[in-house]
């Protein structure tokens, strides 16, 4: 008589788990359909649960927001989009590049440099404490950040800045290598 192990149906719709012991005796369970959900969707739980905790827990996994004071910023999201549009309506725009010594930002020659004010804002998503804020403080048209304050990867660059007593906001994303 051959010895099964595994899963055998019978007539009730119930599934009986078939195994040998070391006497040869079978020992029968059964587990029915509404069971087998119940202990799937426990593990299932289980495992989501494993990974929250894992990253709510661990310093690695940073899950801060982008902009502390985030209903404060939201609040003044019109005023932000008449920036940027004033920005955009510029016949010749400043340029932000990424050169070999660093990000460059480049004001076209119809601008006086002495009469631009403002700042240049650079976020990096991954890690809030590698921020930072440069003023704009120009002698001729162009302004350059070196690459060594720069860390490697994707930094997003807000450059706020007054010309004319007009507000403008120029944004852009790089990638340092």
């Amino acid at each position: 008589m051959s010895r099964i192990k595994g899963l055998v149906a019978n007539t009730n719709n119930d599934c009986e788990l078939h195994a040998t012991d070391k006497n040869n005796k079978y020992q029968h369970m059964k587990i029915n359909w509404g069971t087998g959900v119940v202990i799937a969707f426990a593990l299932f739980m289980t495992f989501i649960l494993y990974f929250v905790i894992k990253v709510q827990s661990d310093s690695k996994y940073n899950n801060e927001l982008v902009v502390d004071e985030y209903y404060k910023h939201d609040a003044h999201f019109g005023d932000e989009m008449v920036r940027v549009q004033n920005a955009q309506d510029l016949a010749q725009k400043p340029v932000i590049s990424n050169a070999s010594e660093g990000v460059a930002i480049i004001f076209p020659e119809v601008f006086i440099p002495k009469d631009i004010k403002g700042k240049v804002s650079f976020y990096r998503s991954s890690n809030e404490k590698l921020d930072f804020d440069v003023p704009i403080s120009l002698s001729g048209s162009s302004l350059l950040i070196p690459k060594k304050r720069l860390v490697g990867g994707r930094w997003e660059i807000n450059m706020e800045w007054q010309y004319g007593g007009k507000p403008y906001l120029t944004k852009e994303t790089i990638y340092i290598n």
